[in-house]
């Protein structure tokens, strides 16, 4: 009897102490609110300790206190435009800490270039940040852009066609950079767009972005850096990418989605493609597609990415893999060749 009145307090004890009663931090993310200052925020009741360093990996050790204690779930830091800075949050009842940054890099002639990291993964990890980036294209970046780029990733995979690199190479040099050619064509018919052919483009996506997906996540697999991948809008192309990416570490659905339509407020269409003169590019067929389109008033702001019922373009692939390989994880195995082994590989490289 003894024993058991024993217990009991014990129970009861834990169950008051600091850590037991200790909240987890949740909804973190970081603003950039002007060129040198960003907002970290979060939610949770219990103090914080707020770190930052210029490493992904930084341990708390490695970082520097900012704010200590922090009680209001906002801490607002001076961060000179080039740096992008990482936060650590560590609660002080618990110790947890959660890692979190910026969830888009700021460029001056940029779009759409952002990191998937901090995701929700496989075994109640999250996606490590600094470690993959998706993109749209590069072509009109400033230097101060490039210098930037080339500070943050070693590899970059180009999703676009043949006739879009030729018009519209990147200026990101002084990376390892991988593309295979195929024609605009594939995916479109170089007519206006409508939800019926997008429709289309998508359900193409798992079998013509199979080859690109296997140097996509060959190059994840050699970790010998931070990877980017991209295409034109860096939402179309890219977004099936970052969904096979994402569904490998064992993301959602729903947050995989989330991600995807994020594209709609991180575009900017002018900087993903030069002027091109209908008259002028009349005999080029794709350059005359992307002069026209540019004509297009709507084609200066980002279009939601879904139909006329409001649902995800993106769901046309996913249907696609679904209908024909069963799941993502068979259209990996067969198509990619990212079996069981190699999906254990990346969790243990890309989550934490």
């Amino acid at each position: 009897m003894r024993r058991i009145a024993g217990i009991a307090v014990f129970t009861a004890l834990l169950a008051t102490s600091p850590v037991a009663l200790a909240e987890a931090i949740t909804a973190s993310h970081v603003e950039r609110t002007s060129p040198g200052r960003v907002v970290v925020a979060w939610t949770g009741k219990d103090p914080v300790d707020v770190y930052v360093s210029d490493r992904p990996d930084a341990s708390l050790a490695q970082a520097a206190k900012v704010s200590a204690a922090d009680r209001d779930g906002r801490h607002e830091a001076d961060v000179p435009p080039a740096v992008r800075p990482y936060f650590i949050l560590r609660n002080t009842l618990s110790g947890e800490t959660v890692h979190v940054a910026e969830r888009l890099v700021p460029l001056e002639q940029g779009s759409n270039f952002r990191d998937v990291g901090g995701y929700p993964a496989a075994g109640g990890k999250h996606v490590r940040w600094g470690k993959i980036y998706r993109s749209g294209g590069t072509p009109m970046l400033t230097e101060a852009d490039v210098r930037r780029v080339q500070g943050l990733v070693t590899e970059m995979v180009d999703l676009r066609s043949t006739e879009e690199r030729s018009l519209a190479p990147t200026r990101v040099e002084g990376v390892n950079y991988s593309a295979i050619g195929y024609s605009m064509t594939r995916i479109s018919s170089l007519t206006p767009t409508t939800t019926s052919t997008m429709g289309s483009s998508y359900r193409n996506f798992p079998a013509m972005l199979a080859p690109h997906l296997k140097i996509v996540f060959a190059r994840l697999l050699a970790n010998q850096g931070a990877v980017v991948y991209n295409c034109s809008a860096g939402q179309d192309r890219t977004g099936f990418a970052t969904a096979m990416v994402l569904s490998a570490l064992g993301v959602s659905h729903d947050v995989i989605l989330k991600d995807y339509h994020l594209s709609t407020t991180y575009r900017r269409p002018a900087y993903e493609m030069p002027r091109f003169d209908a008259a002028a590019q009349a005999a080029n067929p794709v350059a005359a597609f992307f002069a026209n389109y540019q004509k297009d008033p709507a084609a200066a702001a980002p279009s939601p990415l879904f139909d006329a019922n409001r649902r995800a373009f993106l769901e046309v692939a996913l249907d696609e893999v679904e209908t024909k390989w069963g799941s993502v994880d068979r259209y990996l195995a067969r198509e990619v060749g990212i079996g069981p082994v190699e999906l254990a590989r990346l969790r243990a490289i890309y989550l934490q």
